[in-house]
């Protein structure tokens, strides 16, 4: 059974079961089938945090853009396992990413394949510091504390 960053209860009857997980705050509600494998399925065990440097001149342009993501690029990023993902921008350009997924290479992987990613990618890439693709240069930080 995956390790979960809160309670778990399972309510069981004949035939199915009812999942209560206190995950992050929220409580989730889930039927499954009795035997299935994976009560905890829709969990995520990986919780991903990265920096990336935006260019301080782009700060605006940049806050612009994200206040309108592309319903397709959302839709891609939900499709390849990426939830709770947020995006925090201070004043020098500092930007931190967080994201909970079940396996961050792949989901990486699985975004990397669709062409509506790629798009997104070459337009974002000026903004910034050094260029390239975001997605190429996300690495996780070492989580040192949690409190859940």
């Amino acid at each position: 059974m995956r390790r979960l960053f809160g309670a778990v209860r399972a309510l069981r009857s004949q035939d199915t079961a009812v999942l209560f997980v206190s995950h992050r705050r929220a409580m989730v509600r889930r039927m499954v089938s009795r035997d299935s494998p994976a009560l905890l399925q829709g969990t995520s065990d990986m919780r991903v945090c990265f920096t990336l440097r935006v260019r301080p001149d782009r700060l605006g342009e940049y806050r612009a853009r994200h206040r309108d993501v592309w319903p397709e690029m959302r839709a891609a990023l939900t499709e390849a396992g990426w939830h709770n993902y947020s995006l925090f921008l201070s004043e020098d350009g500092l930007l931190i990413g967080y994201l909970e997924c079940d396996d961050f290479d792949a989901a990486l992987a699985e975004m990397a394949r669709t062409e509506v990613n790629a798009r997104w990618q070459t337009e974002m890439a000026e903004f910034f510091v050094g260029g390239g693709n975001a997605d190429e240069r996300m690495r996780p930080l070492d989580e040192v504390f949690h409190l859940d």
